[in-house]
């Protein structure tokens, strides 16, 4: 046990460390020039995250795919949203939205799809063409049928923003290590969900969609260099990659795997927000117990 606890204080003191020195280069540093090369220095030490282990089939003795929703309305979640001033904000702080479309844009992420199924490709302009859309006004319009040329204050440009993000669906899946005797999670993808960017501005009700989905390991890198603001201690940021896999979000799961073709929670629980709460706890539920079944005889 003082071996263990010896251990873990070590590892503690590393990680200290790291933070201290980070939050050191912006100390000594005599230009913000200068304070950025040292961050970057750091940076490049510590490139890559933790590798996930290798999992044989033969260790995973049960297993059950599940697709959540990260509400961006919740506290808890407000990492994932903030800051959405892009413009106004210091560089190397981005809402994960952003860390995400830049890492496709310079080719860091490049497993994109359209769903979670991982089949079918996107590219960065085919990403682009449902984040925009350019329409005509009806005084344009009437500019347009008078034979005049089109004033570019009658045109209408709409562009989906981190500020437009309301949920994340992430799909993972939990499985029985029987080889370490616990239960454990990875992640498969994430997908950011707005409204469609043609009803951006309608004050009415509308379905939000799923922009695109990113394979998740290999997105980890560019998510594990994207800091995160820590408002407990700053000297000591986190990473996107690090807050993902640690699962510190508040998710509801919307589907799992079954017999019916993946169908959705609200499919069958229909027109009961309530009864669909349950729904997604009782699966949750279903999954914690699977780990305290599997020691009991």
């Amino acid at each position: 046990m003082n071996v263990l606890k010896k251990s873990i204080c070590f590892c503690l003191l590393l990680l200290s460390g790291n933070a201290l020195i980070a939050q050191a280069h912006l100390l000594n540093a005599y230009t913000p020039e200068e304070a950025q090369m040292m961050q970057e220095l750091d940076n490049m030490e510590d490139y890559k995250p933790l590798d996930f282990g290798y999992i044989d089939n033969r260790d995973v003795l049960w297993s059950k795919t599940v697709w959540e929703i990260v509400d961006l309305d919740e506290r808890v979640n407000f990492p994932y949203y903030f800051p959405v001033d892009s413009v106004n904000m210091d560089p190397s702080r981005k809402s994960l939205f952003n860390v995400m479309l830049d890492g496709i844009k310079e080719g860091t992420i490049a497993d994109v799809y359209v769903d979670s199924y991982f089949k079918e490709r996107l590219s960065y302009d085919d990403i682009l063409k449902t984040l925009t859309a350019i329409d005509t006004t009806d005084l344009g319009k009437e500019q347009i049928n008078a034979g005049e040329a089109l004033s570019a204050e009658y045109i209408d440009k709409k562009e989906i923003t981190s500020y437009n993000i309301e949920e994340y669906h992430i799909k993972g899946i939990w499985y029985f290590d029987k080889r370490l005797g616990e239960l454990k999670y990875r992640i498969l993808g994430i997908a950011p969900v707005s409204a469609d960017v043609n009803f951006l501005n309608d004050d009415s009700e509308t379905s939000l969609v799923e922009l695109f989905w990113v394979w998740y390991p290999s997105a980890r890198e560019t998510l594990h260099q994207a800091k995160v603001f820590n408002g407990d201690n700053t000297a000591s940021p986190f990473d996107f990659d690090r807050l993902l896999i640690s699962r510190r979000f508040n998710g509801i799961i919307y589907r799992e795997d079954n017999m019916y073709g993946n169908r959705n929670v609200k499919d069958y629980v229909t027109d009961n927000a309530l009864m669909q709460l349950l729904e997604s706890d009782r699966i949750k539920e279903s999954v914690r117990n699977i780990e305290m079944d599997m020691w009991n005889y």
